[in-house]
């Protein structure tokens, strides 16, 4: 197998005004990218304009979010909780692709009230029929006591510890699933 670095793309989950992914996905990549065992980046839905399954719309766009995942080896999914699930924008993303998800890795950071646990156990049960594997280890922060005010994004010091074993994981994963992909 090549020494070339694995791609993880950082998504975020939400296209929503005042929605508090970015600053996540960014304290997520700031941690990842201090590691230098792999190429991270933010994915950010809102750069793709996806119809949603079904309607007539925009062939382009879908080509294009294909052609992102086909670059990465795995992701990390910045997950809302909304409704008890995840969006409909994320939702409509994962289902505008098909074979580029398969035999990847995924680790999942949430947030929400309740940590966003029950927005993380629907993606669980999506990302398994997408064929990517889900790693066991999951950030979760609440919106009570990792944001002020339930806005401005301030993690506990031991996250930071959460997310690099998630990263551990995600990346043991997504090397060994590489050459299924060849």
């Amino acid at each position: 197998m090549s020494d070339q670095k694995l791609k993880i793309g950082i998504i975020l989950g939400s296209t929503r005004e005042g929605r508090l992914s970015p600053s996540v996905g960014n304290w997520v990549l700031e941690i990842a990218n201090e590691r230098k065992d792999a190429e991270y980046e933010i994915v950010d839905l809102r750069n793709y304009k996806l119809p949603f399954l079904g309607e007539a719309g925009n062939n382009k766009e879908i080509v294009k979010w294909n052609e992102k995942l086909a670059e990465l080896d795995g992701f990390v999914f910045i997950v809302q909780e909304y409704n008890h699930s995840i969006t409909a924008v994320l939702k409509n993303a994962l289902d505008s692709a098909k074979e580029h998800w398969n035999n990847k890795a995924a680790g999942i950071v949430s947030y929400g009230s309740l940590g966003g646990a029950r927005a993380t156990e629907h993606l669980r049960a999506i990302l398994s029929e997408l064929q990517i594997a889900h790693v066991r280890t999951h950030p979760a922060f609440s919106l009570f006591h990792d944001f002020e005010n339930m806005s401005v994004f301030k993690p506990q010091a031991v996250q930071k510890d959460t997310v690099n074993l998630m990263l551990d994981q995600l990346l043991a994963w997504a090397k060994a699933l590489k050459p299924l992909r060849k």
